[in-house]
């Protein structure tokens, strides 16, 4: 028999479309900086490049989890955890680059922090609601 998924609640939908909103800016602003000219560059200061393309490339990720959230899929759920897992395992390596003594921006380590809170509190949301790590249909088997 296969048990139904929940009804979506009403706070989902204001996370799906901070998600997607998040990832759409994290895109246009990332993009900027790695394909634009020098004067993007220059203006992004002392950026730490794996910093940067993990973001870059986590912006999709984060449309693609909102579009999943707003759907109510358990996916989701799932995607958004491994986002916040892996933005706190860039944010620890970050913290080595800088312990040794490696150029960054404070802007960087702040944004980094927003965006594990954001992640760790939506995939903490998503996964309580959804069951996200429960065997069976529509989890991991």
């Amino acid at each position: 028999m296969v048990e139904p998924m929940p009804l979506r609640p009403r706070w989902a939908i204001a996370v799906a479309l901070i998600a997607v909103a998040f990832g759409i800016v994290t895109i246009i602003v990332g993009g900027k900086t790695l394909f634009g000219g020098a004067e993007q560059r220059a203006a992004a200061g002392n950026i730490v490049p794996f910093v940067l393309w993990f973001n870059f490339v986590a912006g999709f990720a984060y449309v693609i989890a909102g579009f999943g959230l707003f759907l109510w899929k358990r996916w989701a759920a799932q995607l958004s955890a491994a986002i916040a897992v892996a933005t706190m395992v860039v944010f620890i390596t970050l913290g080595t680059h800088i312990f040794l003594g490696g150029a960054f921006e404070m802007r960087t380590v702040g944004a980094m922090i927003i965006r594990s809170v954001v992640w760790v509190v939506i995939a903490a949301s998503a996964c309580r609601a959804l069951g996200c790590f429960q065997r069976g249909v529509g989890g991991l088997v």
